[in-house]
């Protein structure tokens, strides 16, 4: 199983309108095949000084059982048609694909 941890920067003031469109996409997501979860997170407002702050960006975490189906996702007519009603509150989008150590 990979874990795909996505921070998704999105423009100042933008956040909630494309959480909206995450909240549209995320059951087409879950009914692909090899995902195991899917998953939007926010920053956490906590005045700590060993935390990072993120108010702009939005995490996913997902899960799927292989490569294969992770790319299968990428493809996936739901996720084009996301990608271009998000492209204009989108900034950067940086993707970690991740394995058990």
């Amino acid at each position: 199983m990979l874990t795909v941890v996505a921070e998704i920067c999105i423009k100042p003031g933008r956040r909630a309108a494309v959480l909206e469109a995450i909240e549209r996409l995320i059951p087409l997501v879950l009914q692909e095949e090899g995902c195991g979860s899917y998953q939007a997170l926010i920053d956490h407002k906590a005045q700590v000084p060993w935390k990072q702050h993120s108010p702009d960006s939005i995490f996913m975490v997902e899960h799927w059982e292989s490569l294969r189906h992770l790319e299968q996702h990428q493809q996936a007519d739901h996720m084009e048609t996301h990608r271009a009603i998000i492209k204009d509150d989108v900034v950067d989008v940086k993707i970690f694909v991740l394995e058990p150590a």
